[in-house]
């Protein structure tokens, strides 16, 4: 079962409230995406942290329903 981008989102937005969220289908198959996520969360924190809570919002999905999702995390300016 492929997850949708609204898919993605909901489950970041459930861990990470306050985030800005922007999500790309890469391929046009529902398997490989691109999110952009901005949230207060990720200040002081490395880009390793960053990509590891966004991981654990995805609650184990990545790998399975969702194939491949490339990364850009940040905090606000």
């Amino acid at each position: 079962m492929v997850m949708t981008a609204g898919d993605i989102e909901a489950l970041i937005k459930a861990a990470l409230p306050d985030a800005r969220i922007v999500i790309r289908d890469l391929a046009g198959d529902g398997d490989h995406y691109a999110a952009e996520v901005v949230s207060e969360t990720f200040r002081g924190k490395t880009r390793v942290e960053q990509h590891k809570i966004v991981y654990e919002a995805l609650q184990g999905k990545m790998g399975g329903a969702l194939h491949a999702l490339a990364l850009q995390t940040s905090a606000p300016d």
